[in-house]
């Protein structure tokens, strides 16, 4: 066990094992009073113990930070309150960005009624503006999914036809939705 020097106290002048064994001493004298502070902070204790063993890991693996025994406690109190404040502001900012999310998403997806009230007009607008050929050719090849050869074989035509009764119903769509500004 490490039994500090009279004039000893700070960690400067210690080598790697005396640090070592100081670390520890401080850890066993002052685990319960970090992990009460940062338990109240935080009201989680896994949480709270992770905070506490990331300071002493900092601690070991930095021999850079400078440790005065009469120091230690003060430092160790104020890295854990510090911790929990980091750890305190990070859920806020999670928590702020979730709302965002949820109130973009809100904003984003229209109601489904108001998206079948106008799949419902454009549909009919389509079905009133196309000779009934040409919607033909349209629901066999998107609803139905066949191809311009089984539509062929199907309507009795040639697939060229098929093909052109295709291109003008886009055409006529694309000509209506342009008309209409809401799909600009």
């Amino acid at each position: 066990m490490y039994k500090p020097k009279a004039l000893d106290y700070s960690t400067k002048k210690m080598g790697a094992e005396e640090r070592t064994q100081f670390i520890q001493l401080l850890f066993r004298m002052h685990y319960r009073q970090m992990y009460k502070l940062a338990t109240m902070l935080l009201h989680d204790d896994a949480e709270s113990k992770d905070i506490i063993h990331d300071i002493f890991a900092q601690l070991l693996s930095s021999p850079k930070i400078e440790l005065q025994r009469n120091m230690a406690e003060a430092y160790l109190l104020a890295a854990v309150r510090n911790r929990c404040l980091n750890v305190i502001r990070g859920r806020k900012i999670q928590e702020r960005v979730k709302q965002l999310y949820l109130l973009e998403l809100d904003r984003s997806v229209p109601e489904t009624d108001t998206l079948l009230e106008e799949l419902k007009t454009l549909s009919e607008g389509i079905a009133q503006l196309m000779p009934p050929v040409c919607r033909r050719v349209i629901e066999l090849h998107f609803n139905d999914g066949m191809t311009f050869r089984e539509i062929a074989a199907h309507l009795g035509v040639s697939e060229t036809t098929v093909y052109k009764y295709l291109r003008n119903a886009l055409q006529q769509l694309r000509n209506h939705l342009k008309k209409d500004s809401r799909y600009e």
